[in-house]
């Protein structure tokens, strides 16, 4: 029986699989990341740390694609750290086991270790303690990512040693610079009037990710014109808006919906008001 990982047919190399357009726009460096200047931008934390030679263990707090992955495996290219990645959600105690101790032999032989750890928060608090002597030994240097408020989810060992950074939504801007560097890699202008164009990037939510696989089912379509909004609509489903009605999204948006009427804001506070029914919010708590 021929081995699930045989690579290519004899004489020849195997053809690489398709990849997805996210993986192909991947930022090469710092610079190239959209968006999140109040942590990559001038003056920013980790331009301060990073200027500074003082990199420090990180907590990365936001949703799913703003960048906390391609940030944390570019940190590790800025400072000459091995790249290790792991998710909460797999790995168990011998995976963790198996980390450290080859964490624990590069550094031993001089080489640092950037432990990027993806969903964090899933880590229960023995787990979350067995980091604590590599971060304090210099064997690691972790970089958490979560999309839950770290100071209800981590314990307060882990957090007093490392920095906590917010994270933000892409804005429609930040969504449009995505697009224009995916028509670039397409090589062609996605078939959207100026309408369409526009729910497009409103239907990603700030996700960067969803909008270069929500552009990646545009372009796939043969069409001879440009489609407009409510042609646009018919194709694809407006991504379900993030939305938790007893977690932080459920604060957050019940916040925003108090200071916008606070604040004479019809508009905001419809919007918010909208957003939470449509995320299964009780009208009677509204």
């Amino acid at each position: 029986m021929a081995d699930l990982f045989d690579s290519a047919p004899e004489g020849g190399r195997a053809k690489a699989g398709p990849r997805p357009l996210a993986d192909k726009l991947r930022p090469k460096t710092l610079g190239e990341v959209i968006g999140q200047p109040k942590v990559i931008g001038p003056d920013a934390p980790l331009t301060v740390m990073l200027a500074s030679g003082t990199l420090t263990s990180l907590v990365f707090w936001g949703p799913p694609g703003v960048g906390k992955t391609t940030i944390a495996r570019l940190l590790a290219d800025e400072t000459d750290l091995h790249f290790v990645q792991i998710s909460a959600i797999f790995s168990g105690v011998a995976d963790l086991k198996k980390v450290f101790e080859a964490a624990k032999h590069r550094h031993a032989n001089g080489q640092g270790t950037l432990l990027f750890v993806d969903e964090i928060h899933r880590f229960n608090k023995a787990q979350q303690d067995g980091f604590l002597p590599f971060m304090e030994d210099g064997t690691i240097l972790l970089v958490g990512a979560t999309t839950e408020n770290p100071s209800f989810e981590l314990n307060a060992a882990l957090l007093s040693r490392a920095q906590v950074l917010v994270l933000e939504r892409l804005g429609l801007a930040d969504l449009e610079k995505l697009a224009q560097r995916a028509e670039k890699e397409l090589g062609r202008a996605l078939p959207l009037d100026g309408h369409a164009r526009e729910a497009l990037l409103e239907m990603a939510d700030g996700d960067g990710r969803a909008l270069l696989g929500l552009i990646e089912q545009v372009n796939a379509w043969s069409l001879t014109g440009k489609l407009d909004r409510e042609a646009l609509a018919k194709r694809l489903m407006r991504r379900a808006a993030k939305y938790d009605k007893s977690g932080d999204e459920h604060y957050n948006l019940i916040s925003a919906l108090h200071k916008s009427v606070r604040g004479s804001d019809p508009d905001a506070a419809l919007y918010w008001f909208a957003r939470m029914l449509e995320g299964g919010e009780d009208p009677r708590f509204l």
